[in-house]
């Protein structure tokens, strides 16, 4: 039985999980290595789970018992006996092979340890581990308190029981399950990267404004934000990462990343997290 998760991140992706988890009754011990994100996180969580409350969608009782339920730590020793653990770091490979290494030889024999990665293949990174038929792709989409998917992705030896109880995980946070092989991008980057870096192409050509670009696929294709919008905020250096681990994966060159996307990244220009982007925030 899982009653206890581990979270290793403490960014946007990481405190979201800890918030799901944390809300639904787990035991959260929340792991990063930088105390000022570890308080910035708690912050922000307590934000949202006040938000929730103001839109009635959660009585004020259960703000305290979730932040309650969630411990900090800047030791990785001290995620050693969870039942569950997610990755939910930077989306560079050699970093998340380096922290699954670590994470095997501290969590206790049994638990399952699980990747939020949006694009790297769970196979290599559970190929590290000396339990690769515990270890499983559960990429959730940002932001992770409103958005209903997971995206379940199978290694070549991840065990039917990880996938199964993966799964009872999932229904309980009170989200849906895309299940997905395990091929560069899954499913929802496989076709949303390609967008973007298409709509990056569409600007760098000079074919339209970076406004007319993100009004057209807006208005004219019913998504609630442009793609360019939508790069900013999932920030340029994840849209580029996971574009080159499509172009290698794939050696196609319809992925090939678009050069104004990587001078850009290059210039330090990473979106809203930076303050510039395709836009200026």
């Amino acid at each position: 039985m899982i009653t206890s998760i581990g979270v290793l991140g403490a960014g946007q992706m990481g405190n979201g999980i800890a918030h799901v988890f944390a809300q639904q009754g787990y035991q959260v011990v929340l792991f990063d290595i930088a105390q000022n994100q570890l308080d910035r996180a708690l912050v922000t969580i307590q934000q949202n789970l006040e938000r929730q409350v103001k839109k009635g969608a959660l009585p004020e009782s259960l703000v305290g018992e979730t932040l309650g339920r969630i411990t900090v730590t800047q030791d990785m020793n001290g995620l050693a006996n969870v039942d569950f653990a997610v990755e939910a770091v930077t989306e560079h490979e050699p970093l998340k092979l380096e922290i699954f290494r670590k994470l095997d030889g501290i969590v206790k024999a049994g638990s399952i340890l699980a990747s939020n990665t949006s694009s790297i293949p769970i196979t290599k990174i559970a190929s590290v581990t000396g339990r690769p038929d515990k270890v499983i792709g559960m990429h959730f989409m940002n932001p992770v308190p409103v958005m209903k998917l997971v995206e379940i992705i199978r290694g070549h030896a991840t065990s039917d029981e990880t996938f199964a109880l993966t799964s009872e995980l999932v229904a309980k946070l009170e989200k849906e399950m895309a299940v997905s092989q395990d091929y560069p991008g899954f499913i929802v980057n496989r076709i949303l990267i390609p967008m973007i870096n298409e709509a990056a192409f569409a600007l760098y050509e000079g074919i339209a404004s970076a406004e007319d670009i993100d009004k057209g696929m807006k208005l004219g294709t019913n998504q609630p934000m442009g793609p360019l919008t939508l790069a900013d905020f999932i920030g340029l250096d994840t849209v580029l990462a996971i574009a080159n681990v499509l172009y290698e994966g794939f050696k196609d060159p319809k992925y090939r990343p678009c050069p104004l996307l990587v001078k850009m990244v290059n210039a330090g220009y990473m979106g809203r997290k930076s303050g510039r982007g395709f836009y200026t925030y």
